[in-house]
């Protein structure tokens, strides 16, 4: 047993997931329904990578601070909001021409008799306010992402000011090692959580496959294969981007399919965040950047739910027999990029930014109802390309940045 359990921890990680993803599809077909007895091994798999999520946002962001200006950090902040609204809005402009191109839904009829409950989407002023929490442990408690990265950035701004202040200084120098090695200490229980992802993820994908079958896959199989058709070509949109800023994409790939995989099984952008970030430690990418773009990128970058609304309103939209018109779609840009600022990275919270698009242009809600039975296989798709999306985004910024700097180094030679 002890040769074995070596041999495990030895093997590639990306093997290993490799290997369970595989087996995971296996067992759901050979299993069916059954293989939601797994389903405690999926859940601990979540849990583990939630745990962390709070410590590694609020240490890794403290001592990436304290590694910069802070005239460096708004700068940065700047891009990468930027980079992730046009991210989103291109996505949804893809989602659009892919299934306008195959008409996804043509054909089909909707029985008017299912329903669905969906939740209130928040409005823009709530997201807003939400960034600043009523208090510290209810951020925490509430997995508040914007809330928490606030936390941080308030205290890790704080910190700085103490260890460029003169009476300070000891106390700030104080604060900072204890932080540092708090961050070190999480990395390190990240570590071990690695050993057991390949374990998580074959219980997920047993039950996912288990539970949808092939019978959900053959009904609505036109609209799940356009939209991962707009996935594949946003993907390579993303290729393009990092080959014209000089992203490397061997590294990029090589530290990037874990939390990639892993986001596509669990379907949770904010639950794969401790693997983004040790990717994006992994290819040497500046901890002041990443340890704010990447918690920021889980909470508002969402390609791959963008371009599920665009695909999904068009389904809609010919299933009713209305195609969408030219401002209709101008209208899906506008509203769904907005719909999926602001939305948790979270599974099912897809179907509450198509709700809110839905009531926007008019169509069935009773579509909805229909989506909802590809809601994991959908998913799943959506939340790969969301982390690859803020991986990606954090990779062209920091590229962006390191060349700045280089240029700004000559010129102060000169």
């Amino acid at each position: 047993m002890k040769k074995l359990w070596n041999t495990y921890l030895h093997t590639s990680l990306i093997v290993k997931i490799t290997v369970a993803l595989v087996l995971g599809v296996l067992a759901g077909f050979v299993m069916g329904e059954q293989a939601s007895v797994l389903a405690p091994f999926g859940d601990l798999l979540i849990r583990l990578l939630t745990f962390l999520i709070i410590p590694l946002i609020l240490f890794t962001l403290i001592v990436g601070i304290n590694q910069t200006n802070i005239g460096n950090l708004g700068r940065m902040g700047g891009k990468v909001f930027t980079y992730y609204t046009l991210s989103s809005a291109i996505a949804i402009v893809v989602g659009l021409l892919i299934a306008s191109l195959f008409h996804p839904g043509t054909g089909m009829q909707l029985e008017g008799t299912e329903q669905v409950d969906v939740p209130e989407h928040p409005d823009v002023i709530s997201v807003l306010l939400n960034i600043v929490p009523s208090n510290i442990f209810s951020a925490f408690t509430e997995l508040n992402l914007l809330g928490i990265i606030f936390t941080a950035l308030a205290f890790g701004i704080a910190i700085s000011a103490m260890r460029s202040s003169e009476p300070f200084k000891e106390l700030g120098e104080s604060l900072f090692t204890t932080i540092t090695a708090l961050n070190e200490a999480s990395l390190l229980i990240l570590r071990a959580i690695l050993q057991y992802v390949p374990i998580g993820i074959f219980a997920i994908m047993a039950k996912t496959v288990g539970s949808q079958g092939l019978d959900t896959l053959a009904s609505l199989g036109g609209m799940i294969g356009v939209f991962y058709l707009a996935l594949i070509a946003h993907f390579l949109l993303y290729i393009v981007l990092m080959l014209l800023f000089g992203v490397k994409l061997g590294p990029f790939f090589k530290y990037g399919r874990t939390p990639i995989v892993t986001a596509f099984v669990t379907q949770s952008s904010a639950g794969t965040l401790p693997l983004s970030l040790n990717a994006a430690e992994q290819m040497k990418i500046s901890n002041s950047l990443y340890s704010f773009s990447l918690p920021l990128g889980a909470t508002i970058n969402m390609d791959g739910a963008a371009i599920r609304i665009a695909v999904s309103a068009v389904f809609a939209a010919n299933i009713a027999g209305t195609p969408l018109s030219f401002t209709d779609m101008l209208m899906v840009v506008l509203v769904g990029t907005l719909a999926s600022i602001g939305t948790a990275g979270v599974p099912g919270a897809g179907i509450v930014m198509i709700a809110t698009v839905f009531a926007q242009l008019g169509l069935p809600m009773e579509a909805v109802a229909l989506l909802t039975a590809i809601d994991a296989l959908i998913g799943m798709g959506a939340t790969a390309l969301n982390v690859t999306g803020d991986l990606v985004g954090t990779s062209l910024i920091d590229q962006h940045e390191k060349r700045r700097a280089i240029k700004k180094e000559k010129k102060a030679i000169r």
